[in-house]
């Protein structure tokens, strides 16, 4: 391990806006905080909003910032990713986010039905091979986890560059009726004055300057629904 990413590993473990959970542990075992986020963590009743696959973090600060009523989460397995947003949001003392280090796969061991409001899933791996169809994070799969933490009519926020995962939710939405909020295959085309969508982290910066369209899609989801997965095939798009 380098000297750069075991500082960064030292420090993020003083952070007390950060939660390092065993991943062992979690597997059969729920945590703590497990609907208690409110009452033991923020100390406030305010809704809670989850960003999946966080990154660095930047999604998940600038949302903190732009909406301090909001309490923020961003979740992600990569303690030296993590870092980046812990640390900017430990110097600018924002204090209605927190940072969880787990694998989204166990993300029902850290929260209760109906204790989240929305949930961000921005510039994930769009998991494009069939065999990798149940890792996509708006799969039927997916969604069904997010049915029980989320609370009835919950939103769920895609942003990304890759057109085949935009297709796809966008199969997905359509197959289980689920209500759309807002859509768009190229956003920095339409004339939205919205500062949410307008946050860009820096991988989202580098699409950008390739040339590559980002597209968006929000939708409610429907916590009484079985969810159905859509045949959708890349090879064939």
């Amino acid at each position: 391990m380098g000297k750069g990413k075991l500082h960064k590993f030292q420090e993020i473990e003083t952070f007390s806006h950060v939660i390092e959970p065993e991943v062992k542990e979690h597997i059969t075992h729920s945590h703590s905080l497990k609907g208690e986020w409110n009452n033991k963590f923020f100390k406030n009743q305010n809704p809670i909003v989850l960003e999946l696959g966080c990154g660095k973090g930047e999604y998940s600060v600038g949302l903190a910032k732009h909406f301090p009523n909001k309490n923020f989460i961003g979740v992600d397995i990569k303690g030296a990713r993590i870092w980046r947003g812990a640390k900017t949001s430990f110097e600018e003392k924002i204090t209605n986010i927190a940072f969880l280090r787990t694998r989204i796969e166990l993300i029902n061991s850290f929260f209760d039905t109906n204790e989240v409001d929305e949930i961000w899933i921005t510039f994930p791996d769009p998991q494009m091979k069939k065999r990798r169809t149940k890792k996509r994070l708006t799969s039927s799969g997916f969604l069904t986890q997010y049915q029980k933490l989320l609370k009835n009519r919950g939103i769920v926020h895609l942003k990304t560059d890759s057109t085949f995962l935009y297709e796809y939710t966008n199969e997905v939405v359509k197959l289980n009726d689920l209500q759309i909020i807002r859509k768009t295959s190229d956003l920095y085309s339409e004339n939205w004055t919205d500062k949410i969508l307008s946050i860009q982290t820096h991988y989202e910066k580098l699409h950008i300057d390739e040339g590559d369209l980002i597209n968006y899609i929000s939708f409610y989801l429907d916590n009484d629904k079985e969810l159905l997965e859509p045949d959708f095939d890349y090879d064939n798009q």
